[in-house]
């Protein structure tokens, strides 16, 4: 594991945050101070979230017995559109600012994983019981109790047992009063598109029209493409301080000097860590991702998962590393093939990787890659889920 911000620096980013009474204040504040431009579409979903934040500091659900007097809580917001379109910080802003003790912040895919494993806690300790009993009912009591205002970062649905209880947990923690803010990358119609008995999913997206505001954050500045453009390379030749203090600064610049998190990949039953994750962005290094016994899935996974990958610590490989360098042949085709943003730290240039042991010929088209994946067009390519 490598260290990612210097904790000083980063106890002071999050008493910055917390110091703005509301959204647009924060807005106006990182605009003054030349972190951001002003972005017409940016600011018009800055109107919702700075509504939505008078709104949510004046509601005051009960629970328990006084739940009845509750009045209706505030209208939910579901915010779409293409990566980089500022979707994330947005959210953050409004996050960071609701005085609202009771909050999550969250990966969706990471939430999801939480309720199974709440549902699976349940059904466990209710086994010799009322087997006709709703554990989502349980579940979603607990959830509203612990966070009455829930922010999701990366909405989608591709597991069709998350499919199959999102309507009626949803339904659920509406009722109970709960908040819910999500970021995506589609709109409400296409999620879970072609998914397994999509039929069933459908009364979900429903209540998401129904009960949420959609809004569309379709911009024209891709500000992804914008700071890949401003970074002079993405194949930095570099080792030890110097590959961190370039990755820490990196990283930091993607995601506007947001915290990073703990995400988890699940595949067939496996859980991959990624230590450093933030709005589609990962930060893993070599040892990570090729030192262990991974495979293609796991690879194709980490790839629809996020839509930049920071890899640091990129080794020049001998012929006694011939696994580590088929599984970064692996790594680099997955990444490529759904056009993931690669940023990377090596010992070497790409051409001097591997150049004796078994597969260094085949490992010639990684470094093709490796180059294409610098270029502009590549850069300016959508990612692929």
């Amino acid at each position: 594991m490598y260290p990612l911000y210097n904790r000083v620096r980063l106890c002071n980013q999050l008493k910055r945050a917390m110091q703005y009474p509301d959204p647009k204040t924060a807005y106006d504040a990182l605009i003054a101070e030349g972190d951001i431009t002003p972005d017409a579409a940016q600011q018009r979903l800055l109107e919702l979230f700075q509504a939505l934040h008078g709104e949510v500091a004046a509601h005051k659900p009960r629970r328990g017995m006084l739940s009845f007097l509750n009045k209706p809580a505030p209208r939910s917001l579901y915010i779409h559109g293409d990566v980089w379109r500022g979707k994330s910080m947005l959210m953050d802003m409004f996050y960071e600012t609701v005085p609202v003790p009771k909050k999550r912040r969250v990966h969706f895919h990471a939430f999801m994983l939480d309720v199974h494993a709440r549902i699976h806690a349940w059904r466990q300790a209710n086994k010799e019981k009322d087997k006709d009993a709703d554990p989502l009912l349980h579940v979603s009591r607990l959830l509203s109790e612990e966070a009455w205002v829930l922010c999701f970062d990366e909405f989608q649905v591709a597991d069709v047992a998350d499919a199959m209880i999102l309507g009626r947990l949803f339904t659920l923690l509406l009722e109970q009063g709960v908040v819910i803010v999500a970021t995506s990358n589609r709109i409400p119609q296409e999620l879970y598109k072609n998914g397994l008995q999509r039929e069933r999913f459908l009364p979900f997206i429903d209540l998401l029209l129904e009960r949420f505001t959609v809004f569309a954050l379709d911009g024209p500045e891709d500000y992804r493409l914008k700071q890949l453009r401003s970074m002079k390379k993405t194949y930095v030749i570099a080792q030890g301080k110097a590959s961190s203090a370039f990755m820490e600064k990196t990283f930091a610049t993607l995601t506007n000097h947001a915290v990073p998190e703990t995400q988890v990949v699940e595949v067939q039953g496996r859980r991959i860590m990624v230590p450093n994750a933030h709005g589609g962005i990962a930060w893993l290094s070599f040892a990570d991702l090729c030192n262990q016994p991974l495979g293609a899935a796991d690879y194709i996974e980490i790839a629809q998962e996020f839509h930049t990958m920071l890899l640091s610590d990129i080794p020049q490989l001998s012929a006694g590393k011939r696994n580590e360098a088929k599984r970064f042949v692996t790594l680099v085709d997955e990444l490529y093939e759904h056009r993931v943003k690669l940023i990377c730290t090596a010992e070497v240039a790409p051409e001097a990787l591997y150049i004796k042991g078994d597969g260094a010929f085949e490992f010639q088209r990684t470094v093709s890659r490796l180059m294409e994946m610098q270029s502009e067009d590549y850069l300016a390519s959508e990612h692929i889920v």
